[in-house]
């Protein structure tokens, strides 16, 4: 979060007062009054790993492109390819790229038509991302719109979908029934996308600010509980999702941030923004990479803890304790060469901790 962000008065989402009525502690996060909780962090995490939980994500920013030259814009600006796009509603993870190669942000896209895609970036980068898109679209033959009528709640968990189905019509449940992982459709003024940020199943839901409200109370009605960021971001961690601005930022590449199977590197003709930077790391060989890290001994894991071994130090990005495992967790940043075990500087005593590979839960299930 910039610092400037913390010193505005933050922005209220369209939720703002169901958090209230909810008993939601307030925080302030990417210049937004988010709920942090509403009593029990650790409640919060379990109810979406063994039932159903909803988030709001409305702070998150709704890009939509039209014009005659989107895809081939896209296929410039991302370093994945759009192209790999063909039915509608379909959507695609990636990274938007500096010249350097690094992570400007990390997004999802949807492919809605042959002139019309849907992108989702993150809060705290929104004025950075806007910036870089518009500087880079400026040859291209299209316009761009931030849906900022359009609120967003997240419903995940095992039981999320059964949920949030139940408070539609019999028509649209059939198609929301229907979705594939990473579609999209839109139902009504409403857009339901089979996406999320938890490890679990469910929707990520688009719906106009006026009626967001209608939909939360509709859906907990239905056994959705209200769930605040903090269970958010040990959800994404045991999911071995990265978070933007901790685990990568612009100075930290793809390839470094284990986010290389989101590089689309055919077809070779396909000049996207930092291929060169990326193409030359590859070749060189990556000297970092991230890791997923388990404490074997007892502690926490926190942020900028120093990581020791046998070919360098390395730090932790991210870290907390995971609810699922029972155990201290985190994704680290270490010489490449390291692998099996290290050791974590905590408060100057030297605990060792298993190198794994993410995710660490994925549907409720332990995968370490």
């Amino acid at each position: 979060m910039s610092e400037s962000s913390q010193n505005q008065t933050p922005k209220r989402t369209p939720l703002y007062d169901q958090h209230h009525k909810a008993g939601g502690k307030m925080v302030n996060f990417a210049g937004w009054d988010m709920p942090i909780n509403y009593g029990s962090q650790v409640k919060e995490h379990k109810q979406v790993r063994e039932d159903a939980g909803m988030f709001d994500v409305s702070h998150m920013v709704v890009l939509d492109f039209k014009g005659k030259d989107v895809k081939k814009f896209l296929q410039n600006l991302l370093a994945n390819d759009v192209e790999k796009l063909k039915d509608s509603g379909k959507a695609l993870y990636s990274a938007m790229l500096n010249e350097n190669g690094g992570v400007i942000d990390d997004l999802i896209v949807y492919y809605l038509a042959d002139d019309f895609y849907r992108m989702v970036v993150n809060a705290a980068t929104r004025d950075n991302d806007l910036k870089w898109i518009n500087q880079q679209a400026t040859d291209y033959d299209l316009t761009l719109t931030e849906r900022d009528d359009l609120a967003m709640i997240a419903v995940q968990g095992p039981n999320a979908r059964e949920k949030a189905n139940a408070t539609l019509s019999d028509s649209d449940q059939k198609l929301v029934s229907d979705l594939k992982p990473f579609f999209g459709v839109q139902i009504g003024e409403s857009f339901y996308a089979r996406t999320g940020y938890t490890g679990e199943d469910g929707y990520e839901i688009m719906v106009p600010n006026e009626s967001a409200s209608a939909l939360w109370n509709a859906l907990i009605d239905n056994g959705v509980s209200p769930i605040g960021l903090g269970a958010r971001d040990t959800l994404r961690l045991e999911a071995g999702m990265n978070l933007y601005g901790t685990d990568m930022d612009e100075t930290i590449s793809p390839l470094a941030a284990a986010m290389g199977w989101t590089i689309a590197w055919e077809p070779e003709d396909r000049n996207f923004i930092g291929r060169e930077a990326l193409e030359k790391e590859k070749q060189n060989g990556s000297k970092e990479k991230l890791v997923g890290l388990v404490l074997e001994d007892k502690g926490v894991l926190r942020g900028h803890q120093k990581i020791v071994t046998e070919f360098g130090d390395g730090e932790i990005t991210s870290g907390s304790f995971s609810p699922t495992l029972g155990k201290a967790i985190a994704f680290a940043r270490i010489p490449t060469e390291a692998k099996d075990t290290c050791q974590v500087d905590i408060r100057g005593k030297l605990l060792t901790a298993r190198i794994v590979k993410p995710p660490f839960v994925r549907n409720g299930k332990a995968l370490i």
